[in-house]
């Protein structure tokens, strides 16, 4: 009679639209602001800011995703996204970065894949590079 319907894995933590909330946060399951929250943010599941919310934060969480303002460093292992309506002004470190057309990033990026790092050679533009500077200058040389 019942069937056991799961649910893909959605928030389950909210701070919701007009809620102000300070302090340090540690959660296990995703997190979702859409209001404005001020203090550090450590999470192992996924962080999202809504297009209404703010965070005054350090964050730190498997993937995170911003629609709305964030002032502080991002450090994630996954994927930051930052939508059209999202700004960021602090440092972010992470493996993938997308910020798509409209989003704002005010600041540094690291980007981190270790996997890749050590696996790879030097890249070919690194070359390619160097014999474009070459061929400058012998060309400034000629003429």
């Amino acid at each position: 009679m019942f069937k056991d319907h799961k649910r893909p894995v959605s928030t389950d933590t909210l701070i919701g639209q007009g809620t102000l909330s300070e302090g340090k946060m540690n959660c296990e399951a995703s997190l979702r602001i859409e209001g404005e929250y001020r203090g550090d943010i450590e999470c192992k599941a996924d962080v999202i800011i809504g297009e209404c919310g703010i965070a005054r934060s350090n964050i730190t969480a498997r993937d995170i995703t911003i629609a709305g303002k964030v002032y502080g460093d991002i450090v994630t292992k996954g994927r930051l996204i930052i939508t059209p309506s999202g700004h960021l002004t602090g440092t972010i470190t992470a493996s993938t970065v997308i910020i798509q057309d409209g989003g704002r990033l005010n600041g540094m990026c690291h980007m981190d894949s270790a996997a890749d790092a050590k696996n790879r050679a030097l890249p070919e533009s690194d070359t390619t590079h160097h014999h474009a500077k070459e061929t400058k200058e012998k060309s400034r040389q000629a003429g």
